[in-house]
């Protein structure tokens, strides 16, 4: 076994134990991030405070390209969506993997006219042109071979996932991440694969009783690379490696991070099960996005009370924020 496997494995047992999971809020949480970043990755600003205000308060961020949060509203949909199929256990097909693509370009989509005829990608139809890769420019399969390369990507899945030991924690994720790059590189769409791509391999790993992986937009760069080396070397084990590795790296920060808040909290009078998943990081990350909110607006965006926040705020200022200005028409600066 290779030693990153092994690091998996040891990593996984340490995230369960540590009792994240148990968390009321932390499902929620662990999908936004998933659809914030997914997003960033094809170039979205949205953060994912903004895309938590978006998604349960219908609130716009301001001075946001619209069409970046239609891209993230279309992502959210499109998880439900897929998770709430995983249930129905039925097996993968191309019109499957169509709605889905349907779903995450279905405010962003447009209608296209070529010589191979029309297509709607709002629609999650199949291209019918040729396209070629951001990364080095190398063109992806003629779109002729494309629904007989669906169909045998979709026969291939059902028997990995039909035969594969579930027990086989390592198995299961390098097969998630062999089917993320297989359906990406055979490109179906003219849009929206990366995107797409990433939802089947969070919705695989759903199906495996796995923790769903993220690809974070601070390895963007990374990711991209590996795609073009596997794809360039014809060599998958390349890009399942990067991917097991940012896996194991976005586990063991969000162990440090819940700790970190478990102790934190530690005395407080509160019912900590009632609290989302790592308030402190999620304040944080709130008063850097928005350093002039209110009590109470910090409050709306982590569903808490506003008591709560004034108590982690307090614990904070002075070793990690610090007030500039007055209380009325200061603003927070982290330190």
């Amino acid at each position: 076994m290779k030693e990153l496997d092994k690091k998996l494995i040891e990593t996984i047992n340490r995230y369960i134990a540590s009792g994240i999971e148990q968390q009321v809020d932390y499902e929620k949480f662990y999908l936004y991030s998933l659809i914030t970043h997914s997003t960033a990755i094809e170039g979205s600003t949205v953060t994912e405070v903004e895309n938590q205000l978006l998604f349960d308060e219908g609130i716009a961020a301001k001075g946001r390209n619209l069409s970046e949060q239609m891209m993230n509203l279309d992502l959210k949909d499109a998880y439900v969506y897929g998770f709430d199929w995983v249930q129905k256990q039925q097996p993968y097909t191309v019109e499957f993997l169509c709605e889905l693509s349907a779903r995450v370009m279905r405010r962003t989509g447009s209608e296209y006219s070529t010589l191979g005829g029309k297509f709607d990608s709002s629609k999650g139809e199949l291209r019918l042109c040729n396209v070629s890769a951001g990364w080095g420019g190398r063109s992806y399969m003629a779109f002729q071979k494309v629904p007989h390369a669906v169909t045998e990507f979709c026969c291939w899945l059902n028997k990995e996932l039909a035969s594969i030991n579930r027990n086989d924690i390592v198995a299961c994720y390098r097969m998630s991440f062999e089917a993320h790059f297989r359906l990406v590189t055979i490109h179906p769409w003219v849009d929206g694969n990366g995107r797409t791509s990433r939802l089947v391999m969070n919705i695989i790993q759903r199906q495996l009783g796995l923790i769903p992986s993220i690809v974070t937009k601070e390895s963007k760069g990374e990711y991209i690379q590996a795609l073009i080396d596997s794809r360039e070397q014809e060599d998958s084990t390349l890009i399942q490696d990067v991917m097991m590795a940012q896996h194991i790296s976005n586990l063991e920060f969000r162990i440090l991070q819940y700790q970190q808040d478990t102790n934190d909290t530690v005395g407080d009078t509160v019912n900590e099960t009632a609290m989302p998943y790592n308030i402190t990081g999620q304040l944080l990350l709130a008063i850097k996005e928005h350093p002039d909110y209110t009590y109470e607006e910090y409050a709306q965006i982590l569903s808490v009370s506003r008591a709560t926040i004034a108590r982690h705020i307090r614990k904070l200022n002075g070793k990690h924020i610090q007030r500039i200005g007055s209380d009325k028409d200061g603003y927070w600066s982290l330190i």
